[in-house]
């Protein structure tokens, strides 16, 4: 036998012997238990309370970690399945009739996840690996990937930095980067440290004077009740709440139905001999399809306050439709906007679908709001985490530029 051989069969028995295992043994059993970690991440992290966001910012390092491109893929998808687990069990309430729809949009949205995660892995470490994971996280905050940019690590900003405004949201997107690189240990230590601090000072975001959200228990009726009835009750509830000292009273996504002629001078009539603005949830309809917006009442006036940016895709925003000449389905006015004035105050309004995607609130900041205003009708969530992952991302972007919140949410 040669000293060659004789080398090659020494290191060969070495790496074979007991006690050590090859790559390919630890990358076998290393790809499930990131999976496993990943669905950890994704339920804790996604859980509805706002202090466990941060727990979220594991995930690139899971990313990072994965010893293959499918590997990362399978991370990705468990990782983005789990923060969306609600989405099932509410999609079967809502689609009574036809589950379709519903679970087409959490198809995509894991396959848009999936699909950006998985092509920007590489197996090379490095600044690259960094830039890769940024990348990927730009285009799921954007459109048109971030149109189902859902559970995005950077809304952990407003528990770690409060207070910090655009410097907190840049100190999160270094950090995610760091935690894609060799230096995650000291990443992860000094995000806890950043975490520990802010759960012990955390207070919640403080409500603008003269303002209050009306929370609503009417179930799916709310939007779809259009009696005189329903709305006396609506307006009593608006006056019974700014007797307790408000003067702008906020009710929640589709609390009025369908905006019309009639609807207004309804309201302005049951207004009348106050000093009372409502903003309320309403449905514009035109022949083309509708608007879901927000409207704002008083004795004096009645107009359209704002116009929803981003509906929830599928159920509400069906594009295809006017790719085929036809009508309905709800608009999405993708970067309008995204401040509105009502009595000389800037307001960021949030709809929905809007709190649990990236982009609107950021474009929202852009413009220096003076209070945030988030509103949604949850009703077919029941059992899920899904409005209270609305509320904790809300609150999260209020604790990070330090602005007043009002919320106002039926269930």
């Amino acid at each position: 036998m040669t000293p060659d051989i004789l080398g090659r069969y020494r290191i060969a028995a070495f790496s074979a012997s007991p006690g050590r295992s090859s790559p390919s043994i630890r990358n076998r059993w290393l790809g499930p238990v990131l999976v496993a970690l990943s669905l950890v991440v994704g339920t804790v992290g996604w859980s509805g309370t706002v202090l466990t966001l941060p727990v979220a910012m594991i995930f690139p390092l899971l990313w990072a970690k994965s010893p293959s491109r499918v590997v990362a893929a399978a991370v990705s998808g468990g990782y983005f399945l789990a923060a969306s687990r609600g989405l099932p069990q509410g999609v079967a309430t809502f689609y009574a009739a036809d589950l379709w729809p519903g679970l087409l949009l959490w198809v995509m949205a894991s396959a848009c996840f999936v699909t950006v995660h998985g092509a920007l892995w590489t197996k090379h470490p490095g600044k690259g690996r960094a830039v890769r994971y940024l990348a990927a996280a730009v285009l799921m905050g954007l459109p048109p990937f971030g149109i189902a940019g859902w559970a995005h690590p950077l809304t952990a900003a407003g528990v770690l930095f409060p207070g910090w405004g655009w410097w907190g949201l840049a100190a999160t997107a270094a950090s995610i980067a760091m935690m894609t690189s060799r230096y995650w240990p000291a990443a992860v230590i000094a995000l806890g440290g950043f975490w520990l601090w802010s759960a012990a000072t955390w207070t919640e975001p403080s409500l603008p004077d003269g303002w209050k959200g009306v929370d609503l228990k009417l179930g799916q009726s709310l939007g779809r009740e259009s009696s005189l009835e329903h709305h006396r009750g609506l307006i009593a509830t608006v006056r019974a709440r700014a007797a307790e000292g408000s003067r702008f009273i906020v009710l929640p996504e589709s609390a009025l139905g369908f905006w019309t002629p009639t609807v207004a001078r309804l309201w302005q009539e049951g207004l009348r001999g106050s000093d009372i603005t409502a903003i309320a949830g309403a449905a514009v309809i035109d022949a083309g399809g509708y608007d879901n917006g927000m409207v704002t009442i008083s004795a004096e006036d009645a107009h359209i306050l704002y116009r929803e940016r981003m509906p929830v895709p599928v159920s509400m925003w069906q594009p295809w439709r006017a790719w085929t000449g036809q009508s309905g389905g709800a608009r999405a006015h993708l970067f309008a906007n995204p401040v509105v004035e009502l009595d000389g105050t800037r307001i960021a309004p949030l709809i929905c679908y809007e709190q649990l995607i990236l982009w609107p609130g950021l474009q929202s900041m852009l413009h220096a709001p003076d209070i945030i205003v988030a509103t949604g009708n949850g009703w077919w969530t029941a059992g899920t985490s899904i409005v209270a992952i609305q509320q904790a991302s809300a609150v999260a972007w209020a604790k990070l530029f330090n602005r007043p919140l009002v919320q106002a949410f039926n269930t």
